[in-house]
């Protein structure tokens, strides 16, 4: 998780859309159009980065298909400090 974490973050165009979902997610969980809106970030993109985040275990679907909730993993919760960590270093 952690090489995850840190090529997510740092290593691809996207890592600080990513960050900011993340930090949203914390607070509860979220649609894609709620993220959109709250991001102010277009649909499409806020798809293609939870794609990428659900690829490598960061956050996970709800069951359902309408408005679909995300929430982060509890694999990802077990790895906060490192999401912090990095977090510190790109500031």
């Amino acid at each position: 998780m952690e090489k995850a974490l840190w090529y997510l973050l740092t290593a691809t165009r996207g890592g600080e859309n990513r960050a900011r979902i993340i930090n949203q997610l914390s607070d509860r969980p979220m649609n894609a159009n709620e993220l959109a809106d709250e991001l102010d970030v277009g649909y499409k993109t806020i798809r293609h980065h939870m794609e990428l985040l659900t690829e490598h275990d960061v956050v996970e679907p709800g069951d359902s298909d309408y408005a679909k909730l995300y929430f982060l993993t509890d694999t990802f919760e077990h790895h906060r400090d490192t999401f912090e960590e990095i977090l510190e270093r790109i500031d």
